[in-house]
């Protein structure tokens, strides 16, 4: 399994560094590029605290996944028969349009584009002069995963391939994927979609950094879109979920746009106490 989920990773390092160079041509302008390259450490350290607290809620969800789902079961509220009752079989319906091209493409969008739209926004937005950008997605993502672990222990739902009233696609035409969702993934983590929330979180900040980059919100609009499509296309998620992850995209872009000055600030502010509290122990 180790090996296996070691190819998967290094083929999406692979696929996704292809497209990053790809839209950087597309989307990113010679001389950004040029400045970024000399001004690259200053801007990183500028965008430190918050990819710090990124890191740190990812390190948090990575590490306490186990628990929090044992945590879930004693705290959180079963309701996929809820939801089932809510929405019935629209999944199926929404799978009873399968072809082998459609398959193909959900699947390589729900892997590889996801990274893609995730990783690319943070490049272009480090390569903007000003990086407010960059800060306020970075406390959105930030907020999405923080408020997604939330759901996820008050609500626990299986998805509809694990009811079996949905076909598992991904895994006939890309069998290795499995290892990659059995180790990112637990069965009741369904609700809301992550993938669509952080998906919608992007196409929310193209849209607000359309006037520096207008090609990137065509390709945010379009990989966003059929990324909420093909949670549900692979049986992955109801239409519950992806429209609860789009209520949490927005609370999150909120978050965001109003959160990252303050965050900073408070961090800039507590460095120097934290120094010399440090310079200051025998």
């Amino acid at each position: 399994m180790a090996s296996g989920l070691i190819t998967v990773l290094l083929s999406i390092v692979v696929v996704v560094t292809a497209l990053i160079v790809v839209g950087a041509a597309l989307c990113i302008d010679r001389r950004q590029l040029r400045e970024l390259r000399d001004d690259l450490r200053a801007r990183l350290r500028l965008a430190a605290p918050a990819i710090g607290l990124l890191a740190v809620v990812l390190v948090v969800n990575s590490l306490t996944r186990r628990t929090a789902q044992r945590l879930s079961w004693l705290i959180g509220v079963e309701i996929t028969d809820r939801i089932f009752r809510l929405e019935g079989t629209f999944v199926a319906w929404v799978q009873t349009f399968q072809t082998t091209e459609l398959t193909l493409y959900f699947s390589a969008v729900y892997v590889y584009g996801y990274v893609f739209l995730l990783v690319f926004p943070l490049f272009a937005y480090l390569a903007l002069s000003k990086q407010r950008p960059l800060h306020e997605l970075t406390i959105a993502y930030t907020a999405n995963y923080a408020l997604g672990l939330v759901c996820y222990l008050l609500f626990i739902a299986y998805g509809p391939r694990n009811l079996g009233i949905a076909e598992q696609f991904m895994y006939n035409v890309y069998p290795s994927s499995r290892f990659l969702t059995s180790a990112v993934n637990t069965p009741t983590n369904v609700f809301p979609s992550l993938h669509t929330s952080l998906s919608v979180t992007v196409l929310l900040f193209a849209w607000r950094t359309r006037g520096a980059y207008p090609r990137w919100l065509a390709i945010a609009a379009v990989l966003a879109t059929s990324v909420a499509v093909s949670t549900m296309y692979l049986g992955i998620h109801w239409l519950t979920d992806v429209i609860a992850g789009i209520g949490l995209a927005s609370a999150s872009y909120w978050i965001g746009v109003h959160g990252a000055d303050r965050w900073r600030e408070a961090v800039t502010s507590a460095t120097p106490r934290l120094a010399a509290a440090f310079r200051s122990r025998p």
